[in-house]
Formats: C-alpha cells, sequence, structure tokens
C-alpha cells in the first residue's frame, strides 16, 4: 500500500470511528451470538490490561466499554456496531488470568473462547493486549497458542506505554517481536498503545479498518 493509500485509510478509519458506535449485545454463550452480518475484531487480555479503557480510546467515547477494577468481571462476549449501516463490529472478550478463579468458572472461559474463535466465519482478526509494565506472560501465551490452533491472524498490543520508560518500552517492544515471530498466527505488526495520551490509537484504527475490509 502507498503514501497516498495509507492516508487514505487512516482517514477512513478516523472517520469511521467518529461516527456512531454503540453496544449491541452481551453472548454467554455460542446461541446468543448475533448474526455474521459484519467482519469482527476482536480483543483479547488479562484481566486489568486495559482492554475498556483501549475501547473507549478508539471509539472516542468514555464509557462504551466499562473499566472495572475487579478482575474476571467480564464473563461474556460483549458485541459493539461501529458505523451506520454497520461496517464492522469490535468484541470484547473475557479477561484471562485473574487469580485465585473458580475452576468451573476458568472452564467456562475456555469453552466460550474457544468455541467462538474456532467457529466464527465473521472473525477477521484478534487483538492480543499487553501490558507495557509486565511484557508476556505464560496466560498471554497460551492464549496465543488457542489463536494459533484456531488459525486466528492476531496483532500484539502494548497497551498503557505511558506508565514505562521510552527505552524499558524499547525493548519490550523488540522482545515482543522476537516472541511473535514464534506464532504462526501472529501478525508481524506489533502496535504500542496508550488510551490515556492517545498514542497509538490512531494507528491500531487503521489497522482494525484494514484487517475488516481485507
Amino acid at each position: 500500500m502507498n503514501d497516498v493509500a495509507d492516508k487514505e485509510l487512516a482517514e477512513r478509519a478516523r472517520k469511521l470511528f467518529a461516527g456512531p458506535v454503540h453496544f449491541l449485545k452481551s453472548a454467554p454463550g455460542l446461541n446468543f451470538l448475533p448474526d455474521s452480518t459484519a467482519p469482527e475484531i476482536a480483543f483479547a487480555g488479562r484481566s486489568n490490561v486495559g482492554k475498556s479503557s483501549l475501547l473507549n480510546a478508539l471509539t472516542n467515547r468514555n464509557g462504551l466499554a466499562r473499566t472495572s477494577n475487579t478482575p474476571g468481571r467480564t464473563q461474556e462476549l460483549n458485541f459493539f456496531d461501529v458505523g451506520e449501516p454497520v461496517k464492522l463490529r469490535l468484541v470484547d472478550m473475557p479477561g484471562y488470568g485473574f487469580a485465585e478463579a473458580p475452576q468451573d468458572l476458568v472452564r467456562r472461559w475456555r469453552h466460550l473462547v474457544n468455541d467462538y474463535l474456532r467457529g466464527r466465519s465473521a472473525l477477521k482478526r484478534a487483538l492480543v493486549l499487553v501490558d507495557s509494565r509486565h511484557g508476556l506472560k505464560d496466560v498471554d501465551r497460551e492464549m496465543m497458542r488457542m489463536l494459533d490452533d484456531a488459525a486466528v491472524s492476531y496483532h500484539l498490543v502494548l497497551t498503557k506505554s505511558d506508565k514505562v520508560k521510552p527505552s524499558a518500552l524499547g525493548a519490550l517492544y523488540e522482545a515482543t517481536i522476537v516472541d511473535a515471530a514464534k506464532h504462526l498466527a501472529a501478525h508481524p505488526s506489533i502496535f504500542t498503545t496508550s488510551s490515556e495520551t492517545g498514542s497509538g490509537i490512531a494507528e491500531l484504527r487503521t489497522a482494525i479498518l484494514e484487517a475488516a475490509t481485507a
């Protein structure tokens, strides 16, 4: 894609996310999923990685996605329509890796997420969010393996980049690239974002639109 096309796509993404965005529904199981009428981009990440804050930043809303200090609060797939008519859907998947969770809750999370990843034709890409202060954890790599096995292409997204020094962020970025190269479904493009400063948000919007329209 040339520079002119890049700029045009970025402007389309800006306008799309500046337009209508609304919550569609929550799905506690596959039988509650909406019809596959729009391309979907799924968000995955450890509890408290900043998923809700990133969704709010991407859509220029303060309360589109609920933020919570209680790990494991969201145990459903939450769907958000972007554009009118709908151009794409954002899917907030349940957070993973919360400590001391009941085993039945962990099993339900695994079944719900795994079934969605493997059986959803509308799913175009996933975003795996990683806290810049901590880097990839074993639970993140487990999520990456689930995506590899389901053959779902995904980007790694470093969140809360404003919370670490630039030198540490640069080292983490390079280490994350090395890690991503070990996974078949990991996209080589990695994003560094901050929901507070807005850094990297425009670039991620563009990548989302590009994946949804590919």
